[in-house]
């Protein structure tokens, strides 16, 4: 879920004492701007053409093109570190921003400024690490294109210095020198500190662990620093000064993380989810699902609990999500007499209940770093899914059974029908999307084009709903949500090679195997953490950071690894939607137009159903691994 960055308009930003200098940036950051937005949203169409290309190709023609996946993974790192820097440039990477939120102004204003500088101080320090790595990349040449791998890497270095460029003009519009000099100063004040204090640090050994992972990248996330650049700032401190591994490595495990293929789908889904919401897909789906219970007591909060369902089989992003069916199902909801707190926190439960329906991202993400198959994680994430959907609509039942709906008319057989005519196009795209993947037509990154093919040519022929003005600005858009993930994923497998570099995932192993209860103790205090990490961390970087050291224990104790991938996600579904930590909650409230503070208390309940839930899933392995 993305939050602003840095507020745009600060304290210091009203006030007028370098009108012309101030202009002048503003000037230098829209063209900039341009020339990156435009590139990221061609890339984005690039990558659908050739994947789709290459399903036609091998599937159709029965005659497989050999460089599809090598140009399509050559343009994605560039996509990637676009895409970071459009995120960068419209303060759309994703921060913990509960405790700056809550201060003065003022000191608002010179945290976000803080945050800026702690971002550009990691882009400088790993900005020539970055040009050596792809220096050393040039003497490398690809299998199927035959063109050096520089092509490739100098992504790194061309995306850093964009988002270092950004960086240095919003502190030139910020206006207020002495703030933003203070800012800047207090940044390279504290790492001087941690440089002089070398010396003491390389003899610690694994305590620099909590010292870098705990305290640098807890500080900086508390203190409003976007998330990939807490994490960045963390490992680069314990490699640089409790270490003697090249700096170049780290810049080596930030491409790994961010080049994996299968990682492609996050953009393409993201398209997705946009595109079936321009369509009218979306809307034609909820409107057939209030048809069949609009007129039962809370039957529009089911519809919500369903819709929330269906949509998220589609396009993978929670935000995506929620933005198409809430602008739907809220205004009637409210001429009902429902309360608008009431109606934020069910979409927020119903964002945590769906985090397991394919084709996730978190399914993508886990699938990537573990190894583990992303057929069976897509089809062990459909029943988790109902599960909690029961959950959530027993406390519906209980919350609405004295509802008054004399004023409300059911609808006929005949409306009925017809609105099912209209939603079979919309309903039957997840049924396309997994056939597809199960049956071989595609890969699960490839599929995602065949998604977004179908959903244009539903939109365009039988919705006729399609705004051609709207699509450049969805292409940026996805582009830029893209970035700011894969830039969180780059970062934190850096913090993983570290960890698990350092002994720590073999201590960790040892620990967590030995607990007393065997696999059900490993379940509960998995349960626990991820809550907790969902809400600090959000869901991708959790799974990015802990995935790869955790699912080995679970093999170890016996615990399947599908059954252990719905657990912690569902764990940390609950997390990232819970307030007071969990961003996920403050999107549903910015979605639906509401004060955070009216939804704070009937949230719990829900938490609480999808609590009871997790736990039957946890129990019941069938209800994960059943259909495998």
């Amino acid at each position: 879920m993305a939050h602003a960055e840095v507020s745009r308009t600060g304290a210091g930003e009203v006030a007028v004492e370098a009108p012309r200098p101030r202009r002048l940036a503003q000037s230098l950051e829209l063209w900039l701007a341009m020339l990156v937005e435009i590139p990221a949203a061609l890339l984005v169409v690039a990558e659908i053409v050739i994947l789709f290309a290459g399903v036609v190709a091998r599937y159709g023609l029965r005659s497989p093109l050999i460089w599809s996946d090598e140009l399509a993974s050559i343009l994605f790192l560039w996509l990637a570190m676009l895409g970071a820097a459009v995120a960068f440039r419209r303060s759309e990477h994703m921060r913990m921003t509960a405790i700056v939120g809550s201060a003065r102004p003022a000191v608002r204003a010179w945290l976000d400024l803080v945050a800026t500088s702690a971002a550009l101080a990691f882009l400088l320090l790993v900005a020539w690490p970055a040009y050596d790595y792809a220096y050393e990349e040039s003497f490398i040449t690809t299998p199927a294109l035959q063109i050096s791998n520089a092509w490739r890497a100098v992504a790194l270095p061309a995306g850093i210095g964009l988002m270092a460029l950004f960086a240095v003009l919003r502190l030139a519009r910020a206006g207020d020198l002495r703030v933003v000099l203070g800012a800047v100063l207090s940044v390279a004040l504290l790492m001087a500190l941690f440089w002089l204090a070398q010396p003491w640090l390389r003899p610690l050994g694994n305590l620099n662990l909590v010292i870098f992972f705990v305290g640098v990248a807890g500080f900086c996330v508390f203190s409003g620093v976007p998330i990939a650049f807490a994490f960045g700032l963390s490992i680069f401190g314990y490699l640089a000064l409790t270490t003697r591994t090249p700096l170049m490595v780290l810049v080596g495990r930030m491409d790994e993380g961010m080049s994996h293929l299968i990682l492609l789908s996050v953009p393409l889904f993201v398209f997705l989810g946009l595109l079936i919401e321009m369509t009218g897909m979306a809307r034609a789906m909820v409107a057939f699902l209030a048809s069949l219970l609009g007129h039962v007591r809370g039957g529009l909060h089911y519809v919500l609990v369903g819709a929330m369902y269906l949509v998220s089989g589609i396009s993978g992003s929670k935000a995506a999500d929620m933005a198409a069916v809430a602008p739907v199902l809220f205004p009637e909801m409210k001429a009902r007499g429902a309360r608008p707190g009431d109606l934020v926190a069910l979409l927020a439960a119903t964002g945590a209940q769906t985090e397991t329906i394919p084709p996730s991202l978190v399914l993508i993400t886990i699938g990537s770093v573990t190894g583990v198959s992303i057929s069976a994680l897509f089809t062990g994430g459909l029943l988790p899914g109902v599960v909690l959907a029961i959950t959530l609509s027993a406390l519906v039942w209980w919350r609405y059974r004295g509802e008054d709906l004399s004023h409300v008319k059911r609808a006929r057989g005949g409306e009925i029908l017809k609105t099912f005519a209209v939603a079979l196009p919309a309903l039957a795209l997840p049924f396309v999307i997994r056939a597809a993947v199960v049956e071989g037509v595609a890969t699960a990154t490839e599929v995602s084009t065949i998604g977004i093919v179908y959903g244009l040519v539903i939109g365009l022929v039988v919705y006729r709903r399609f705004d051609w003005g709207r699509l450049v600005p969805m292409l940026i858009e996805t582009a830029c949500l893209s970035g700011a993930i894969l830039l969180i994923i780059g970062t934190a497998t850096g913090m993983a090679w570290g960890l698990t570099q350092s002994g720590f995932s073999r201590a960790l192993a040892a620990g967590m195997t030995g607990l007393p209860g065997g696999s059900a103790a490993f379940i509960a205090v998995s349960i626990a953490a991820f809550m907790v990490l969902g809400s600090v961390l959000e869901g991708i970087p959790a799974i990015v950071l802990f995935g790869p050291l955790l699912f080995p224990i679970a093999r170890a104790v016996g615990v399947h690894e599908v059954h252990y991938a719905m657990i912690i996600i569902l764990a940390m579904g609950i997390g990232l939607f819970a307030p007071p930590f969990g961003v996920g909650y403050y999107a549903a409230c910015a979605i639906g137009r509401v004060d955070p503070a009216e939804g704070i208390r009937p949230i719990w309940g829900y938490l609480l159903a999808l609590l009871i839930g997790l736990i039957v899933v946890a129990i019941f392995p069938w209800i994960s691994i059943g259909f495998l």
